[in-house]
């Protein structure tokens, strides 16, 4: 055999001996989206780093009991676009949301807006955050079927225009439209830690994809 040859056996044998990260067990390669959380820090999110961390390349909020609800947010607002993401709430116990088209409330933990919510009783709902305190859209009653409660599912968040679509492990839970036109069609993301109990949630594999633009 030539050392060439030697050479590259060797290399098989180290990649397949090297484990996927955990935040990471796919490589997300869809045409147009953009990455929001690169596994290794909280680059490009600003938040309390008490609650928000990355473990084991898994972007994390962990509360052991708050007060007030907590937020990690994007640094950068975002208008029309689709979010992909996968989600993890341990055990299933807890509250929790994305938040979009938001915006923080100064000198408050609280943010502002739609909210793609998580959580018993909530599980797909669209809810309005700090504006109207109301469910706008409730999920449908099939998605237990296809939720795994404490373990990992896939929510895609479509905004564009007026129109929202919430959708859970490719069932579509919520087609709203926004008959106001001055509700915000642009804001920070933002990740949901509710108050109460100890809670904890994991997310991984974000990635964006703002549409019309080339």
């Amino acid at each position: 055999m030539s050392w060439k040859s030697v050479c590259a056996a060797l290399a098989v044998c180290v990649s397949a001996a090297i484990p996927a990260a955990a935040g990471n067990p796919e490589t997300k390669t869809e045409e147009g989206f953009v990455s929001l959380f690169n596994g290794t820090d909280l680059a490009g999110w600003e938040g309390n780093a008490k609650i928000w961390k990355v473990e084991n390349g898994l972007l994390v909020g962990s509360s052991p009991g708050i007060r007030y609800n907590d937020f990690l947010a994007t640094k950068k607002s975002y208008g029309d676009f689709e979010l992909r993401l996968e989600f993890r709430m341990k055990d299933g116990k807890g509250n929790s949301g994305v938040q979009i088209r938001s915006r923080r409330i100064p000198k408050t933990t609280h943010v502002q807006g739609y909210q793609a919510d998580l959580g018993a009783g909530f599980w797909g709902c669209l809810y309005d955050e700090h504006r109207r305190n109301k469910v706008l859209v409730k999920a449908p009653k099939s998605l237990a079927k296809v939720l795994k409660t404490g373990g990992w599912n896939t929510y895609v968040i479509r905004a564009e225009g007026s129109h929202i679509v919430l959708t859970i492990n490719g069932l579509k839970t919520v087609d709203y439209k926004e008959p106001d036109p001055k509700i915000a069609r642009k804001g920070i993301i933002a990740l949901q830690i509710h108050s109460g109990p100890a809670m904890r949630m994991e997310f991984r594999n974000l990635r964006i994809k703002e549409l019309g633009k080339s």
